[in-house]
């Protein structure tokens, strides 16, 4: 047994006996490794949504070497799971998958492969052989029982079938991508995405983008994820990763955490394994991936790409192939800032339409084709319900950590008639380096919330995260940190009237405010601490603000001293 209980409901032999539910029809699913399960629960319940007639099932094989993980998702999502051993005492009508390597029992009932990528782009290691395989294709005894159907999006995809394996003639049906039918169709709620993910206006999103195996993209640059956050402004860009499923269950959560805990205290993004990294690809600016399908739906949806790297054992002549051949190619010891502004800008929504047309055929009616071939192969008549339509994506709930430290980089110039202009640009200091020219001052800022008593104690600049219920806490507040840590130059918190009051060690308070704007007290902070270094006068000073990579204009502040009494 695989550890799932038998079952005696809805399948026991008298399940009659305490069934609600009277199915006509038993369809059974396959659960053989979290990705495959997901591919099905996103597209099953539209398929057969209302439908009383068919009593589904999950049966669950433990073979897999990503097994770790599928249990815990149909629990969670409510699925009634049987042992894969049981699946020889009942007598189903459909086995539906999206795992082509199952080995079912003999009997006569129809198998129906759904893809959990996009089409047979990837060559993976044969789990019963040394040799490696082509992904999606089941296996001989199953192709060659005639039982077997294997879904395809593209009719490219059966030419290729055809080419590498001749016993799968006329078992494939075209159905389209149904998972790309949401990308597209959800594009009018990016900006309810970028939002739920805590994105500014302002702010572009970077998607890394990683598939499984030693040659995908974490495979082989593990520290890109940091290394980018390193590089890109903190106020201009914000950084998420959507990791295989594969990585999760091979390596575990916590591995991947621990392997990427500079990034994720950076304000990495880790978009969780199920679901949510469909609606972070649509609020994407720029994908930077792998030969991975996520990077193959993010360029066929319009966004701009850089390839990290792509595997031999990418599958010459398919979809995925092409792309390799027409995006750039990051230079991943290059200046990661510049090649992402590059691709920003010369990027056109078209680029890689003619790679779309090749990997995706019918667009917006995969679900409706999917259900047809379903109700036949299950030998019923299709609901008199319309035809599914492919669903908006459901916002997601933001998975990264508040940033809590910043290299802090700035520079002073004179203007006209003796205004200063400050330039500030910020990075998260757990990860380090940065791009751009030599700043003229630098510093550590750390929130009062910093974890790390180390890089607290190491801060020029102490930066309260809450603002001050009045001027007199906001005034203590200042004093007792400034005491609490001798080595910090500066103290800075906001109060509710409005802007910062900053705090210096020799006791002088200035207050910074902005008029018609917001400003937070790291940037005021930077201000000031720049103006100190610079010998320009503090007491009732007019600075022009500008936060490097952040496209608005420039804030003016208002530096005065505050009343202290």
């Amino acid at each position: 047994m695989s550890g799932s209980p038998r079952l005696r409901v809805p399948v026991g032999h008298d399940a009659h006996r305490w069934s609600t539910f009277h199915g006509e029809r038993t369809l059974v699913v396959a659960a053989r490794t979290v990705t495959s399960v997901v591919r099905v629960l996103e597209a099953l319940p539209a398929l057969l949504r209302g439908d009383s007639r068919v009593t589904i099932v999950f049966a669950h094989d433990p073979t897999s070497a990503f097994d770790a993980g599928v249990l815990d998702l149909l629990y969670d999502a409510g699925c009634r799971v049987m042992p894969w051993a049981q699946l020889a005492d009942i007598t189903p009508d459909l086995i539906l998958s999206a795992s082509e390597n199952i080995d079912v029992p003999e009997g006569g009932c129809p198998v129906l492969v759904l893809p959990h990528g996009v089409g047979f782009q990837k060559r993976v290691p044969d789990s019963r052989s040394p040799r490696d395989r082509l992904s999606g294709v089941v296996p001989d005894p199953l192709l060659e029982s005639g039982r077997a159907w294997l879904a395809v999006s593209h009719p490219a995809q059966e030419e290729q079938l055809l080419a590498a394996y001749p016993k799968a003639a006329g078992r494939t049906l075209l159905v389209g991508d149904p998972c790309f039918d949401e990308l597209v169709g959800s594009r009018p709620l990016r900006e309810v995405y970028r939002e739920s993910l805590g994105l500014a206006p302002h702010q572009r999103l970077v998607v890394v983008s990683s598939t499984w195996g030693p040659t995908s993209l974490l495979g082989r640059h593990p520290d890109l994820p940091a290394r980018l956050l390193g590089q890109l402004p903190w106020d201009a860009y914000r950084v998420a990763a959507i990791v295989h499923p594969n990585v999760w269950s091979a390596h575990g959560a916590w591995q991947l955490r621990t392997l990427q805990a500079a990034a994720l205290e950076a304000g990495l993004l880790l978009m969780p394994a199920v679901h949510a990294w469909r609606p972070a690809l649509v609020a994407a600016d720029v994908v930077i991936g792998d030969h991975g399908s996520v990077t193959l739906y993010g360029a066929s949806a319009g966004t701009p790409v850089l390839l990290a790297t792509v595997g031999d054992d990418a599958v010459p002549g398919t979809a995925i192939h092409d792309l390799a051949g027409a995006a750039p190619r990051l230079d991943v010891g290059g200046s990661l800032l510049r090649q992402v502004e590059d691709v920003v800008r010369d990027h056109t929504p078209d680029r890689y339409a003619a790679v779309a047309r090749r990997a995706f055929a019918e667009p917006g009616q995969a679900l409706a084709r999917l259900r047809a071939a379903l109700y036949r192969l299950l030998a019923l008549p299709e609901p008199g319900s319309p035809a599914p339509a492919p669903a908006l994506l459901p916002a997601p709930d933001p998975p990264g950590a508040a940033v809590t430290s910043w290299q802090v980089l700035t520079g002073l110039d004179g203007r006209g008639g003796g205004q200063p202009l400050v330039v500030v640009r910020r990075f998260p200091a757990t990860v380090g380096t940065h791009d751009g020219p030599a700043p003229a001052f630098a510093h550590l800022a750390c929130s009062d919330e910093e974890p790390d008593l180390r890089l607290t104690e190491s801060a020029s600049v102490i930066l309260r995260r809450s603002a001050a219920p009045t001027a007199v806490g906001a005034l203590r507040w200042i004093r007792d940190t400034l005491a609490r840590l001798p080595g910090s130059l500066l103290a800075a918190t906001p109060v509710h009237a409005g802007g910062c009051l900053v705090g210096l060690r020799d006791g002088r308070v200035v207050e910074v405010t902005a008029t018609g704007h917001g400003t937070d007290p790291g940037a005021a902070a930077a201000v000031v601490y720049t103006c100190l270094l610079a010998d320009h006068p503090l007491d009732d000073a007019w600075v022009t603000l500008r936060i490097a990579g952040v496209r608005d204009e420039d804030v003016v502040l208002r530096l005065r001293p505050a009343v202290t009494v």
